[in-house]
């Protein structure tokens, strides 16, 4: 890898979380660092607008058991201030792009009527219709890296990890009522809060940040739990029966497992260079690790803690997701401003899904990548 990449990597996990990775995903500028004023919003785009479309080019066909136009992938394009629909199984694009300014975290209500986008640039929380495609952004505070709907949709929080993505940045973690799109509530949940996901049940949320991991009730909203073992934690998911939360530490190259229970790590899964995202497939056998500087996933035994495979993908990998069925895992790449699919039977990228007509490698920068139904 050229040394020039390298430094930027090194300035980039230095940064710690969203300053630093809008530096690397946007182009000269953009809006980072401290807080300041955000830039006038863009419009929502109408159909017919120049979009990071799925390269043309002929690729083999989808592993996905998913049937086309079950569920759409939202992909969250930081440095293309945009962020657009796939349909999973065809992996072609579909609907409306929806406009933002350095959009990260994405997440989906689980009718998939609604998108909510954590859209840095604007300190705000963009709710995008998918339906009619009218949008409306609801301000939580400076740069809000991640959002996170309640598996009954009555409830959206947002991470808001402010503009020192260290010791000096924001603690609040937004509370957004669906019903009305305001915000209702902040919980302070610990410094520069990066990643928050839901348990299955909906009954706690968990949230890295600076300091390591809150536990949220999400009844009362309130911290519950704070548990600070993992070190400089990012990326964080959890197996599907809720007992065991994945935290991805960059700086110790390893991926912690939290009992859920007790708040105690059960083990250490060693990682490669910097592991950035983590995901975990539905039936909860295998944990698939983005490792940003050695471009590659790692997949790891979940039983056993052991990295079995490791499968290269495009230039450094911020994000990973795998789709409902647990058939394919999808990897934004930054640098490539791709995202890879991998083949969850075969254990080999079976697809790269690149941008199209005007789209700028890494000016695209996939940041965030989610799974949503398509609406009816």
């Amino acid at each position: 890898m050229p040394k020039q990449t390298s430094r930027r990597q090194r300035l980039f996990l230095m940064a710690g979380g969203a300053a630093g990775l809008l530096a690397l995903a946007i182009p000269a500028g953009a809006t980072r660092g401290r807080p300041g004023p955000p830039r006038p919003r863009p419009v929502n785009s109408a159909p017919g607008m120049p979009r990071w479309d799925p390269d043309p080019q002929p690729r083999p066909p989808s592993a996905s058991r998913l049937a086309a136009g079950e569920y759409r992938a939202y992909v969250a394009l930081a440095g293309d201030y945009r962020v657009v629909a796939l349909d999973v199984a065809t992996r072609t694009a579909v609907g409306r792009n929806i406009v933002t300014d350095a959009a990260q975290g994405v997440a989906v209500a689980p009718d998939g009527r609604k998108v909510y986008i954590a859209d840095t640039g604007q300190y705000d929380v963009l709710v995008a219709d998918t339906v009619t495609g009218e949008t409306r952004p609801v301000h939580v505070g400076p740069f809000p890296r991640d959002v996170a709907v309640s598996p009954d949709g009555r409830k959206v929080y947002a991470a808001v990890t402010g503009g020192d993505t260290g010791p000096g940045g924001s603690d609040v973690v937004a509370v957004i009522d669906p019903a009305t799109d305001q915000v209702v509530r902040e919980i302070r949940a610990g410094t520069a809060p990066r990643q928050v996901v839901f348990s299955a049940d909906g009954r706690r949320a968990y949230v890295s940040h600076d300091g390591g991991i809150a536990v949220i009730d999400v009844a009362s909203d309130t911290v519950v739990r704070s548990i600070r073992d993992p070190f400089c934690p990012q990326g964080i998911a959890l197996d599907p029966a809720g007992r065991r939360l994945y935290v991805a530490e960059p700086p110790a190259g390893r991926v912690s497992v939290l009992d859920t229970a007790t708040g105690r790590v059960r083990g250490r899964i060693a990682a490669g260079d910097e592991p950035w995202a983590v995901d975990v497939t539905p039936d909860g056998t295998k944990a698939y690790i983005a490792q940003m500087n050695d471009n590659t996933v790692a997949v790891a035994d979940t039983a056993s803690g052991r990295v079995r495979a490791t499968i290269a993908v495009g230039k450094l990998p911020a994000s990973v997701a795998v789709t409902p069925d647990g058939s394919e895992v999808w990897v934004g790449n930054i640098f490539s401003g791709s995202v890879s699919v991998i083949d969850v039977a075969s254990g080999t990228v079976s697809a790269t899904i690149a941008g199209g007509t005007g789209t700028k490698p890494v000016g695209a920068a996939p940041l965030g990548i989610v799974f949503g139904r398509t609406p009816s």
